[in-house]
C-alpha cells in the first residue's frame, strides 16, 4: 500500500503566506542563514557536545526565549561544556548537580545519566563515525542522507528518539529537509488540515514519525519552501517573535 499526497494550490498558498508573515523574524532569518548556507564549517567535538546537551535539556520541556533552558544555554562559559564534562570524576552526578543548582530545569537525574552514557560511547568508539556522518551532511543536499544520519543518531545516543536526533542535526545547521516534529508541528498541521488527525504522543514510533515527516516535506516541496524554514516559522509563531540576538540559541 502507498499513500499519495495530494497538495492543492490552496495548500501551497497558505504555506507561502505563513512563511512570508515571519520572513523578517530574527529566528527565521538565522535558520535560513545557517541551514541554507552553501558552505558550512566542520563540526567540532565541542559544538556537537553543546547541542547534544541542549537537545537532552529540551526533552519534555519548552525552550522559548525567556525559559530557564535558554538562559542556561546562553550562560558563558557553558556549565556543561565538553571540557567540564571530561574533567568530571562522575559525570552523571556532576551534570545533575549543575542542572539542579541552576534551577528551573527538570529531569536532571535522567539527563545526567544520559550524558555520561553518551560521552562514554563517543570516547570509546563514537567520535569517528559521528563526525564522519556530519561531514557527509555538511557537503550534501540529500534528504535521504539526512534521514540516514538522523537514524544513526537515534540508534546510538541515549535519550535521542526520532525528534531529538533531527533537532540535533538541524541545530548544527546541517539539515534542510528532516525537521524535529513535536507538539507545535502536529498542532499546526492539524489546524492546517493534515489528512489524518495527528498525535504528538505517537512520535516516538519511527514509522509514524516518518509518515508525518514525508507529508510535511511534500507540502514544503510543492510550496517551494524548505522544511527547516517552515519549521522555524512555526516555532517562532508560538513564541510571539520574542527572540533577540543576545538570547538566540536555536
Amino acid at each position: 500500500m502507498q499513500i499519495t499526497w495530494n497538495i492543492t494550490t490552496e495548500d501551497t498558498a497558505k504555506v507561502k503566506s505563513f512563511v512570508e508573515k515571519y520572513q523578517d523574524d530574527l529566528f527565521v532569518k538565522e535558520r535560513i542563514r545557517k541551514n541554507l548556507a552553501t558552505e558550512k564549517p566542520p563540526v567540532t567535538k565541542e559544538t556537537f557536545w553543546y547541542w547534544l546537551v541542549a537537545c537532552l535539556l529540551t526533552t519534555q520541556q519548552r525552550s522559548g526565549p525567556n525559559s530557564a533552558i535558554n538562559q542556561f544555554l546562553t550562560t558563558k562559559p557553558f556549565p556543561l561544556g565538553l571540557d567540564n564534562c571530561n574533567s568530571a570524576n562522575k559525570l552523571a552526578a556532576f551534570a545533575e548537580g549543575t542542572i539542579k543548582n541552576f534551577g528551573g530545569i527538570r529531569r536532571g537525574t535522567t539527563i545526567g545519566r544520559e550524558l555520561q552514557k553518551n560521552l562514554q560511547w563517543l570516547d570509546n568508539e563514537g567520535w569517528e563515525p559521528t563526525l564522519s556522518h556530519l561531514d557527509q551532511l555538511r557537503e550534501s543536499d540529500d534528504r535521504l542522507l539526512e534521514r540516514t544520519v538522523a537514524e544513526f543518531i537515534d540508534e546510538n545516543l541515549a535519550g535521542f528518539g526520532p525528534k531529538q536526533s533531527r533537532n540535533l542535526l538541524q541545530a548544527l545547521g546541517l539539515t534542510r529537509y528532516e525537521t524535529p516534529i513535536d507538539s507545535r508541528i502536529t498542532k499546526w498541521l492539524n489546524a492546517f488540515g493534515f489528512p489524518v488527525r495527528l498525535s504528538a504522543g505517537a512520535l516516538s514510533d519511527r514509522h509514524y514519525y516518518e509518515f508525518i515527516s514525508d507529508g510535511f516535506q511534500e507540502l514544503c516541496k510543492e510550496a517551494g519552501v524548505y522544511p527547516c524554514v517552515l519549521d522555524a516559522a512555526i516555532f517562532t509563531s508560538y513564541d510571539d517573535g520574542g527572540w533577540t540576538e543576545d538570547i538566540l540559541v536555536w
